[in-house]
């Protein structure tokens, strides 16, 4: 091969490359944070009025971030004893949990007269939590979680997020591991494990 033709492959091989480079520098930055929705919190809880006074008083800690511990979770559970419950494990930085979240906002309000939500914020920071809250704002709280103490001790393994259901009696039903993929599946699983004190 010639050094003229050497010399003009390379100068293509460059002229390639330098156009891909430039390319990409000026493509759009692709955001993976969720978009917020048009989901009102106060037109939630608009909703949720007259709710029984153990659910009544979630709603009224919405998006709130709560001091945690095992006993403080444990102390909730007992509290809503008699009433289905949903707790749903979740982090700032977690992509799938706040993917999921438009869901749960959703679900938190059709549910939430007869079905008990809590979050439990776990290996995240309160600053960050409540940011997010801000955002993307559910009609109930969360407890601090930031070691994974409760997670553990409600068999919530090291995967983010997880949605723990309980019976009226307080029995655990179902744990999902995972981001919900749709709303129909949120809400088909809470036709399908909860059911309201006889």
């Amino acid at each position: 091969m010639s050094m003229l033709r050497r010399l003009v492959i390379a100068a293509v091989a460059v002229a390639v490359v330098a156009a891909v480079v430039v390319g990409l520098s000026q493509a759009p930055k692709t955001d993976t944070s969720p978009t917020p929705t048009h989901f009102s919190l106060a037109a939630a809880q608009k909703s949720l009025a007259g709710a029984p006074a153990a659910l009544a008083e979630l709603h009224a800690q919405a998006a709130q971030v709560l001091d945690g511990g095992e006993s403080a979770v444990e102390d909730q559970l007992k509290k809503l004893r008699g009433t289905p419950v949903v707790v749903n494990k979740w982090a700032s930085w977690c992509g799938p949990c706040r993917a999921e979240f438009p869901f749960l906002q959703q679900a938190s309000t059709k549910y939430g007269k007869r079905v008990a939500f809590f979050g439990l914020n776990s290996g995240d920071n309160r600053g960050d939590a409540l940011a997010f809250l801000k955002r993307f704002p559910v009609p109930y709280p969360s407890f601090e979680d930031p070691r994974e103490k409760v997670a553990a001790k409600l068999k919530a393994s090291t995967a983010y997020p997880i949605t723990i259901f309980y019976d009226a009696q307080g029995k655990q039903v179902y744990l999902h591991q995972g981001g919900y993929p749709t709303q129909a599946k949120l809400d088909a699983d809470l036709e399908r494990y909860l059911k309201p004190a006889a």
